[in-house]
């Protein structure tokens, strides 16, 4: 029997107005820095308009590329709480895939922004297997301390070692399909902000990313035994905020673009990859055609990455031998620079910068669970 799964950041699915850009401005939204506004009544006024305004043809984007997805579960983040993803899901795919996503799970997590993970299931399979849900654990309260992974370097960004690990959560879910079970760690790492002390956002917060992808694999080997862990069925899914590789894009769109795969020396993917725990799938796909997100500063800093993982554990990889990811990119801006042979014709009314359906692609395969 197959299970069809994925995972996609939809980006701020939210059902409440962000006013803090009236008082610090790295949040307003450049529409409105395009303004004269008076006082923050105005600015609020304004910014509920301007959201409104945007949000309907972002979602209607969003529901699109999930439905391309064909999911039966799908792992979400950056969700704002169970109530917009009802008004998400009911508003937005029911209009497009009928009935589908039934069951919705999430829990609070430790994000400031209170954007959390979520996962939606259908009842069954496409193909009719029963998905039974069986539970659902929180890890968002496990510390530094807890799990003996305080560091110097994590004291340096100003980690206290009673502080919790996770940014949002490593939300564990199990299932079972067709009778046959599986468990599902939902998983949002933290972000790799602006630099600070002098070295690039990624470099300067990778050690609170390699700790939360520690306490990930801690947790999945305390669950099924150190020994054991690998040769059982579980994934994980998630926006990693890391890579292990990119694709650094040259030139210009009049003379052409190149583009140049580095692998990077060190990633937070090395925690659950590094001695085959777990196998990222989207490997299997070409070395320049393994991207979910399109990242620029401006023509001089441009490249694509992976940031969203399936990943699966050497079990379910090794019963999956020829399982190979889809990435469902029609929901990009037509800023995104695509590498030769990958370009594509996006939904309808994508944006050149915005709307999109997210600034993240969803990942998608098809597994047999056995």
């Amino acid at each position: 029997m197959s299970l069809r799964i994925a995972t996609f950041n939809v980006e701020n699915l939210m059902n409440r107005f962000d006013f803090t850009g009236f008082r610090n401005q790295l949040n307003e939204d450049r529409t409105l820095a395009l303004y004269q506004i008076k006082n923050e009544a105005e600015y609020r006024f304004l910014e509920q308009a301007r959201a409104i305004a945007h949000t309907d043809d972002t979602r209607q984007l969003t529901a699109l590329a999930i439905a391309e997805t064909r999911a039966d579960v799908l792992c979400l983040q950056e969700v704002d709480n169970l109530d917009a993803l009802k008004a998400f899901e009911y508003g937005y795919l029911f209009k497009m895939i009928g009935e589908g996503y039934r069951n919705k799970y999430t829990t609070a997590g430790n994000d400031s922004r209170g954007i959390d993970v979520a996962v939606m299931m259908r009842e069954e399979t496409l193909h009719g297997q029963p998905i039974a849900f069986v539970r659902m654990t929180s890890h968002a309260h496990h510390t530094f301390e807890e799990f003996g992974l305080h560091t110097p370097e994590l004291a340096a960004l100003g980690n206290q070692a009673n502080e919790r690990i996770f940014r949002r959560d490593c939300l564990e879910i199990d299932i079972t399909v067709g009778g046959v079970p599986l468990t599902i760690y939902s998983v949002h790492l933290k972000s790799m902000g602006s630099p600070r002390d002098g070295l690039p956002g990624r470099e300067a917060t990778m050690p609170i990313r390699i700790a939360e992808a520690m306490a990930v694999r801690r947790i999945i080997e305390d669950r099924f035994g150190k020994d054991h862990a690998r040769n059982k069925r579980w994934v994980i899914c998630g926006d990693f905020n890391d890579y292990r590789e990119r694709v650094v894009i040259g030139g210009n769109a009049f003379d052409g673009h190149t583009f140049e795969p580095v692998q990077e020396a060190q990633s937070c993917l090395n925690v659950l990859l590094g001695d085959g725990f777990a196998e990222n799938l989207a490997e299997r796909r070409p070395e320049l055609n393994r991207w979910t997100l399109y990242h620029t500063r401006g023509p001089q800093e441009r490249h694509l990455c992976q940031l969203d993982y399936i990943l699966a554990s050497a079990a379910v990889a090794n019963a999956n031998g020829n399982a190979v990811p889809d990435i469902v990119r029609r929901g990009q801006p037509w800023r995104t620079v695509f590498p030769p042979g990958q370009e594509l014709d996006r939904f309808p009314r994508a944006g050149w910068d915005r709307p999109k359906a997210s600034d993240h692609c969803p990942v998608a395969v098809t597994l047999d669970i056995i």
